[in-house]
């Protein structure tokens, strides 16, 4: 969510239509707020109008001290500019952009269920792994997400060659019948921005070190899901550091520990893969994310690529009652 920080006890279930936990904006009646970040806050909704009546909705809006800020304002509108132009099954699906009492806004699909840094976190606590073929086959799924993404055309049928900027294991979403969405393009770029020179917006383990150096391309995203996937195979990050200059400083030098030393049952195949996505040099590297994606194929079992195993895994680390939230 662009940065945006879980409030860890709002639970995304549906209050009352009536009553003070409950706000009008528009055509939407908000309940939550599910995070909140330096630009903007999701809250935790439903469509009261329209073809989507009655369906829960993520509504993302701009902070309304900000409202009067020209960059900012800027930046949230290429956001939803973007945003509106994704359709895809394994990305989150934007309703609505709009603009009401003055504050821009996008009305997005509410994933209900856990990301994967979540999931990431209970493993560590409760000192599991997760299966080798189910974090394949959500590494997979990400890939796939990002070669759409990559490929994506603007209204003009021009190729907008959309960086994702922001891959992590945080913005992966697995719903509690087991959908899995790529989101939050709040930070994402296209070569069509000319003149862009902000620096990349994205977290530090997952950077590249060509996105370190100021070069954003589609190899900055394959490069945070080749770190995803290490994550998920080891629940340790391939680059890490007692701080956040340390952490820079290995990635820059690529200093990592081989998978197979964290995780010995990993097959030297699947690690093989790895080695080439960690390549010194970029065009030693995967040249797509649908490359990418095909390397995995031969390293999971298809049946956990259904949503009742996906969901299965998901509810056997949280528990029915406690997976939403």
């Amino acid at each position: 969510m662009n940065g945006l920080e879980h409030d860890a006890a709002m639970k995304p279930t549906l209050a009352p239509a009536e009553g003070p936990t409950s706000v009008k904006l528009g055509s939407y009646e908000l309940f939550n707020r599910l995070g909140r970040g330096g630009m903007a806050e999701v809250f935790y909704g439903r469509a009261l109008e329209g073809p989507r009546a009655g369906w829960p909705v993520a509504f993302k809006r701009l902070l309304p001290h900000l409202s009067a800020d020209e960059t900012q304002q800027r930046l949230f509108a290429q956001e939803a500019s973007l945003s509106r132009l994704l359709a895809h099954p394994h990305v989150v699906s934007v309703y609505e952009v709009g603009v009401v009492r003055g504050i821009s806004f996008i009305a997005m699909e509410h994933v209900d269920g856990r990301d994967v840094g979540q999931m990431i976190q209970r493993c560590r606590a409760r000192g599991i792994q997760l299966p080798i073929d189910f974090a394949v086959y959500l590494a997979k799924t990400l890939l796939d997400a990002l070669a759409y993404a990559h490929q994506l055309n603007g209204d003009d049928g021009r190729p907008l060659q959309l960086v994702h900027c922001d891959v992590s294991p945080s913005n992966v979403f697995i719903s509690r019948v087991g959908d899995i969405k790529l989101g939050d393009f709040g930070v994402s770029r296209t070569f069509l921005n000319e003149g862009d020179n902000s620096p990349i917006a994205g977290k530090a383990h997952y950077l590249s070190p060509e996105a370190l150096e100021g070069e954003i391309d589609f190899n900055t995203d394959l490069w945070a899901a080749a770190v995803t996937l290490y994550e998920l195979l080891t629940l340790e990050r391939p680059c890490a550091g007692d701080n956040p200059t340390m952490v820079l400083k290995n990635v820059r030098k690529r200093k990592l520990t081989p998978v197979r030393n964290l995780r010995p049952e990993v097959p030297q195949e699947l690690e093989d893969v790895l080695t080439r996505a960690f390549s010194k040099k970029p065009k030693n590297r995967f040249h797509s994310a649908a490359e990418f994606a095909a390397a995995l194929v031969p390293h999971f079992d298809e049946r956990i690529g259904t949503p009742l195993a996906i969901a299965a895994v998901v509810r056997g680390l949280f528990g029915a009652s406690e997976q939403s939230q």
